[in-house]
């Protein structure tokens, strides 16, 4: 890869950008409505590749408020090359370890356990190959109906200008994923989760990239309606002890089992902006 990017990659890098700097405008009016100052905190960062030569990098977003405990909106982008154990596992790196990442990850915790915790994230990868993936899922310690039902609508309504096959494959794409094997749970009440969606030919890029760029929008205007509703609510002690224990599954399915936290740290990636998606506070019982 090169350091100079080619008009796909700009055009996804800029979008991610753009996204991130939306989000996290509606997340600090969300603390500003609540009576909180609180805003994000930018920590760029750059990475090297082994051999010394610049890698990319990006920006770690933070912010820690009344409403949000803690959350992460970060974007990045990175080229280099795949350690020989590595390539053999990334679609088009199998006989060309060089690759070539760009996008957003966000993670949500939020102070008020019936507030709905929320993950998503969107990128646009290039080995031999070129494809976008992501999504988004909703992960409430204490579950609503309504809030799930909300949410898979949003997303479906994404999905549906353009495939109708979309939203099915990508739901059981992401109940199948965000799944902790070793406690027989799912992560949360789902979403949609998608890889892969490659560019077969020049024109590709277009539509795939309106569908990714309709993932993000759809979560920009879902997530902070279901927070707004919730976040006056007051809890008890035993629902905080409910979420803190929730938590505890959250960050176990993060460390041992997600390939977003694999890849990152597999390629040399910011550590701290990795792991941002563990909660700043757990309980395991």
């Amino acid at each position: 890869m090169t350091n100079i990017l080619d008009d796909q990659q700009l055009t996804a890098q800029t979008w991610f950008k753009d996204l991130r700097n939306q989000i996290c405008a509606e997340f600090e009016k969300i603390e500003s409505e609540a009576g909180s100052d609180a805003t994000f905190d930018y920590i760029p960062w750059d990475r090297q590749n082994p051999d010394g030569s610049p890698g990319g990098g990006g920006t770690q977003g933070l912010m820690k408020g009344k409403i949000f405990e803690k959350v992460g909106v970060n974007i990045s982008t990175v080229d280099g090359v795949f350690s020989e154990e590595f390539q053999a596992q990334i679609n088009g790196a199998e006989n060309d370890p060089r690759f070539f990442a760009t996008g957003i990850s966000l993670v949500a915790h939020m102070t008020n356990p019936h507030v709905p915790n929320v993950h998503m994230n969107t990128r646009f990868l290039c080995t031999t190959k070129r494809w976008f993936g992501g999504g988004a899922d909703l992960n409430p310690a204490i579950v609503y109906d309504d809030d799930t039902e909300q949410f898979h609508a949003r997303l479906r309504s994404a999905c549906a200008p353009h495939s109708p096959e979309y939203y099915p494959r990508f739901k059981k794409w992401a109940d199948d994923y965000f799944y902790i094997p070793h406690r027989k749970v799912h992560r949360g009440v789902g979403g949609i989760f998608y890889d892969h969606i490659e560019l077969d030919k020049e024109s590709d890029f277009d539509r795939h990239f309106a569908f990714t760029q309709d993932v993000g929008r759809a979560f920009l205007d879902i997530f902070p309606a279901l927070v707004r509703k919730r976040m006056a609510m007051e809890w008890t002690d035993e629902e905080k002890q409910q979420q803190l224990e929730w938590r505890g599954r959250y960050a176990e399915f993060n460390l041992v089992y997600d390939r977003g936290t694999t890849f990152g740290l597999k390629t040399g990636g910011n550590v701290d902006a990795i792991l941002m998606s563990l909660p700043p506070e757990a309980k395991w019982v």
